[in-house]
């Protein structure tokens, strides 16, 4: 007895759990700090979470989103039996692929390199450049595009026709629009891209490469054994946010490469245009709303799938 009672004296009193309205008290100022960033995700992502009903109905304006007959997994069932969204869901994971693993490789490597150059005016003079693409608009990419490509005056059948050589019939052939809106992509987001990866870099130990200068390490050894394993934690997040939005398409670049022309649909067509032009040219609000709703669950899905496998891997890399 003696004993417990000055062990109970040594540990002092018994410290009592802070209720939820005094702990919410103390972390006020970092709650108005993320209040603007809370309104934004219950407006524009929560809000409209009940409106994913229409999907599951037969909508029409008179009776309402809660009040159209309910006609269950027909609208998705139209889908798949129209192959229209196997079409979709290839175009815009493909796209996504290629977008994610060039961009990745090519940010990485621009990142690396702008590191290794020596003069600071002539690096920052390249950063601006580099910078200056993902900054214009992609109605202005749609115009290059048009001024490049055009049968009748596009630079490259004027430049094809000098050399003797017949225009091509760009907007006509699908099948090389996949490389075309591959390049425009990576040429406007690599330069900018590139600055997360150039961060990592800058926050390398320097004593890493000291060390390395010591024991006569070359500049490709430095960049295999110190700065592509130190830019890893960093591949990998930024691999998982990216693959978060693996099923939606960068909407404003496709559309204004592609615009309406049905030729190029079979390969250009992703889930965002195909959306579009349901609501603006035929009303369907059903099977647009069906088709983004698949999108948004099948997004979910894979990010909850990549993240339990990188975790399984190693939890130090994994978002949650």
């Amino acid at each position: 007895m003696a004993t417990q009672a000055i062990m109970t004296d040594l540990e002092g009193p018994p410290t009592r759990r802070r209720s939820l309205g005094s702990r919410l008290y103390q972390a006020r100022m970092l709650l108005i700090m993320c209040l603007p960033a809370i309104i934004f995700f219950l407006v524009f992502s929560y809000g409209p979470l009940p409106g994913s009903y229409v999907a599951f109905t037969n909508y029409n304006y008179r009776d309402g989103i809660f009040g159209s007959p309910f006609v269950g997994l027909k609208n998705f069932e139209f889908l798949i039996k129209s192959g229209q969204l196997w079409l979709l869901t290839r175009n815009t994971i493909l796209y996504n692929v290629a977008f994610i693993v060039l961009g990745n490789i090519l940010q990485i490597a621009l990142a690396i390199m702008l590191n290794e150059i020596r003069l600071k005016y002539f690096k920052k003079v390249s950063q601006a450049i580099m910078f200056l693409p993902y900054f214009i608009s992609v109605v202005l990419i749609g115009v290059i595009a048009f001024n490049l490509l055009n049968y009748d005056t596009g630079a490259i059948n004027a430049l094809l026709q000098q050399a003797g050589g017949d225009p091509i019939k760009f907007y006509s052939i699908a099948g090389i629009w996949p490389v075309i809106i591959i390049l425009f992509q990576l040429w406007q987001s690599t330069g900018y891209g590139s600055i997360v990866y150039f961060a990592a870099i800058m926050g390398i130990d320097g004593s890493m490469f000291e060390a390395a200068a010591v024991d006569g390490a070359s500049a490709w050894q430095r960049i295999r054994y110190i700065i592509l394993p130190s830019l890893k934690p960093t591949f990998i997040i930024l691999l998982l946010f990216a693959l978060g939005g693996i099923m939606r398409g960068n909407f404003g670049l496709f559309w204004n490469l592609i615009g309406n022309n049905a030729a190029l649909f079979p390969t250009t067509d992703i889930i965002e245009t195909s959306v579009y032009r349901m609501i603006m040219s035929q009303n369907n609000f059903t099977m647009s709303t069906a088709v983004g709703l698949y999108q948004s669950l099948f997004g979910f899905a894979l990010v909850m799938l990549c993240n339990w496998i990188v975790r399984r891997m190693n939890p130090d890399y994994a978002l949650f």
